[in-house]
């Protein structure tokens, strides 16, 4: 079987293609998996006046992307799939890529590694997002062909304690913006900080040039209900989040983290331009 562009399928995605059925549910199951993330490391990397350089020389071209890459945000009906952040397995990306191609999402989340940026364009025609909290790591996989970037999915930085503040958040961004003044930036305001320094911070995040505002706050419910009603438990961080957000900003808001198919309808409702999807089915015309 063929995929995308002419690409072959190896062994594993022969195997998902072939027993998932996407043409009669649109539907796959995605699980994010734990990785290490050598888009942390600092060897190798570019030094501050070649990034400068190479930076304009694509200004010109993100441009171009930036309007066909916001269009869906624009229109509140994205759907963004994650892969993980710190996922970096070629057999794992490819088969989420290839279920978000094939479920109906509009963009693909990718970890910030060139060799799966790589992976995924020849998957799919969906616009590529990576994922990093490093920004000199964003440079060479928008080189590679990425055509967004997010700041953000610390879900499993969450796990080993790391906590990100709203000053990290807004640094980070101002060195990615220095970066890459032009490429379309999604940035995730961190649950752990209240709802009002939640809505601080993506106005300050506004006026720094992110695009694109993310909501998150699965990881810290816990549904105290079964069924239909922990789901909704489940995501009323997130959508309390997204509501307070989307009424501050003018730039779009993704709803993230402890959504189901439930509760993603709910966060359109709320006021987001759509939602983000780690471990979801990808029927997009339950969403919208």
């Amino acid at each position: 079987m063929a995929l995308a562009h002419g690409t072959a399928t190896t062994p594993l995605m022969s195997s998902l293609v072939g027993s998932t059925s996407f043409k009669d549910q649109g539907s796959l199951l995605l699980r994010r998996r734990p990785y290490p993330c050598p888009c942390l490391s600092t060897s190798g990397s570019k030094s501050r006046r070649e990034v400068a350089v190479v930076s304009a020389s694509l200004s010109a071209d993100y441009n171009s992307d930036s309007h066909s890459v916001l269009k869906n945000f624009h229109q509140k009906n994205a759907l963004k799939i994650i892969s993980g952040l710190q996922n970096f397995d070629k057999d794992n990306v490819a088969s989420v890529v290839i279920a978000a191609d094939k479920g109906g999402a509009t963009h693909v989340d990718i970890a910030c590694d060139v060799e799966l940026v790589e992976l995924a364009l020849k998957l799919t025609s969906l616009p590529i997002c990576v994922s990093s909290v490093d920004p000199e790591a964003f440079l060479p996989a928008v080189d590679a062909g990425a055509q967004m970037v997010e700041i953000g999915n610390y879900d499993s930085f969450y796990e080993i304690g790391k906590i990100f503040s709203s000053e990290q958040i807004l640094k980070l961004t101002r060195e990615t913006r220095k970066i890459l003044p032009s490429i379309t930036l999604s940035v995730t305001v961190p649950h752990t900080l209240s709802i009002p320094d939640q809505v601080k911070l993506a106005e300050l995040l506004e006026l720094e040039g992110a695009d694109i505002i993310q909501t998150e706050g699965g990881k810290c419910s816990s549904p105290s209900k079964p069924g239909v009603l922990g789901l909704i438990e489940k995501a009323t961080p997130t959508l309390a989040a997204a509501y307070s957000i989307a009424r501050a900003v003018r730039i779009p808001v993704m709803c993230s983290s402890g959504l189901s198919a439930v509760t993603a309808p709910m966060a359109v409702s709320a006021g987001a331009a759509g939602v983000v999807c780690i471990s979801l089915y990808v029927q997009i015309f339950i969403f919208f």
